[in-house]
């Protein structure tokens, strides 16, 4: 019997939709070489993250046996799986992979933080393999809501392995690779151990549409327009933009890219040649002059961003580009949960300027770029795995897809970020449970999630806060009365007087009747300033702030 393992080891997007980061490993029992694939975001949010920039995975275990670590996998360009890239790579060091298109994203990223762009290297799709340590890996195209996205086959000593990445099964695309079931079946043919699989849109009953139902819709809409259309989708749909670019141009509109995202992908696109044929483009200086009917602009922001380019337009003006009554906003996506507040806001703030707002509540202006439950069916039904084991989805989403799997008779495994599956033999087995967590960028360092600084940035945003300044003279006797300053809190509380003059008079009196030994005493001395703080401020506003002591003695 073979000493040697197969292990699959999520640290990230199992659990959760983003931030996807999934490693594989062959070899001894913690001597295995390993291989990742993807390294994502997530974004944050101001309710649960204020202030933070990115949300990156905690790939301390990986860090840690970086010297096992023979390759990096990118399977697309989205965000959630190629963000965190430069973010990581100087912690890694390993070799990046990835198809044109993906790696012209993933250079840009390792610019940006000063690596070399060599460290991506561009494969060819199947049948081209690369060797990585024990592992043989081959990039099978596969459609979704970008270009070029493929799944993984990944073979070792002891099986074949398919990671499906993000996928969608769409015969016409429009851009990129259509889905090619002969193919996805030769490469299953010879039996695949286990199938790695996308649970996104599991609960979903009808089977996917195809990004080209899409198109005569869109085109009708923007026909029976008067003033001037606008459009936003994910930047990277870049068969959208196509789609929405062509309705404009058809209608007779000179057609606008508004927002550096939707610009960059165009722009990579074009440059790796997955695009062709994209109508021309004119610049925002020259819009200005151009009668607003004869306009369609494509636009950043579909999930309500505050600094995107329709965030921008709903506050009143974008680059010298103002949206009036009679307008048409078309909001060609679906809301990502949690962001429905967001873009709730801006189709508010487009009412308010008169400006008619469509969305895709009737499900005629967009399509999911993940399969749904049919289509979860049939990927199941082709590949015919020994295992199935959901990924890129919620909980309840891997729950879900485990039952699906087992419904069709295979073994179904549960597997959410940190627990490590030996992969090995017949029975899958949960080996090891490594901690998992989250990084966040902040401004332009990286921070734990545990360290506290979000958790106190938190705690001063609901309760205020409040410096105390106290000095001590040579005697170590208070040198006049204590001095507040307050940040976040009302300037009155019930008393009708400066909430200020209330807490430096409570404070004042703490000092008068307090005894030297606290006064000499820096930590006794703090905590009963801060107690009777928060009491003063309790009594008067009904709220205990955040409270930092400065206590100066004079020597």
């Amino acid at each position: 019997m073979s000493t040697e393992r197969i292990i699959y080891l999520p640290l990230g997007g199992a659990g959760e939709i983003g931030m996807n980061a999934y490693v594989y490993g062959y070899g001894k029992p913690d001597q295995e070489r390993l291989i990742l694939v993807d390294l994502g975001v997530t974004f944050p949010d101001m309710d649960g993250t204020p202030g933070v920039d990115l949300i990156l995975p905690d790939i301390t275990w990986l860090k840690e046996r970086r010297d096992r670590l023979d390759a990096i996998f990118i399977t697309h360009a989205h965000e959630d799986h190629v963000g965190a890239i430069g973010h990581f790579w100087e912690q890694l060091g390993a070799p990046i992979y990835a198809r044109p298109f993906t790696a012209n994203i993933a250079r840009h990223k390792m610019a940006e933080h000063g690596h070399s762009d060599k460290t991506v290297k561009v494969v060819s799709p199947w049948p081209e393999t690369t060797t990585a340590g024990p592992f043989t890996v081959g990039y099978l195209p596969i459609s979704h809501s970008i270009p070029e996205a493929s799944a993984l086959v990944i073979d070792t000593p002891q099986g074949r392995l398919v990671h499906t990445g993000d996928f969608k099964l769409d015969f016409t695309p429009i851009v990129g690779e259509a889905y090619d079931p002969d193919l996805w079946a030769e490469v299953s043919r010879n039996g695949v151990k286990a199938l790695i699989c996308d649970s996104t849109n599991v609960f979903s009953p009808h089977a996917g549409r195809s990004e080209v139902t899409v198109g005569p819709e869109i085109e009708k809409l923007v026909a029976g327009a008067k003033g001037m259309v606008v459009a936003t989708t994910f930047a990277s749909n870049v068969a959208r933009v196509k789609t929405l670019a062509e309705a404009g141009e058809r209608a007779g509109r000179s057609i606008v890219l508004l927002g550096r995202a939707m610009r960059r992908m165009i722009e990579a696109a074009t440059e790796t040649g997955v695009l062709k044929g994209f109508p021309r483009v004119m610049s925002p200086e020259d819009a200005v002059s151009v009668p607003r009917e004869n306009l369609m602009l494509l636009v950043t922001g579909s999930q309500g961003e505050r600094r995107a380019a329709s965030a921008q337009l709903a506050r009143g003006k974008y680059q010298g580009i103002t949206m009036k009554e009679g307008d048409l906003f078309l909001f060609s996506s679906k809301t990502i949960p949690g962001n429905e507040r967001g873009v709730i806001r801006i189709m508010n703030q487009f009412s308010e300027l008169g400006v008619d707002v469509v969305d895709d509540s009737d499900g005629l202006y967009h399509v999911s770029g993940h399969a749904n439950r049919p289509d979860l069916e049939a990927m199941h039904d082709i590949v015919k795995p020994q295992f199935v084991i959901p990924m890129h989805g919620e909980h309840r989403h891997l729950r879900e897809h485990v039952k699906l799997a087992q419904s069709k008779g295979r073994k179904g495994v549960l597997a959410v970020n940190g627990m490590m599956i030996d992969l090995s033999g017949n029975e899958p087995a949960v080996v090891e449970y490594i901690e998992t967590g989250r990084t966040y960028v902040d401004g332009s360092v990286q921070i734990g999630a545990m360290d506290g600084v979000v958790r106190d940035r938190i705690r001063m945003a609901l309760n205020g806060h409040l410096t105390v300044t106290v000095i001590i003279d040579e005697d170590g006797k208070p040198l006049g009365d204590p001095w507040c300053d307050i940040m976040g809190l009302p300037e009155q509380g019930k008393s009708h007087v400066p909430l200020v003059d209330v807490l430096e008079e409570d404070l004042s009196q703490f000092l008068g009747r307090t005894g030297i030994k606290t006064i000499r005493d820096d930590d006794k001395l703090e905590e009963g300033l801060k107690r009777v703080a928060r009491q003063s401020a309790m009594s008067e506003i009904g709220k205990k702030p955040e409270v930092t002591i400065v206590v100066s003695r004079l020597s």
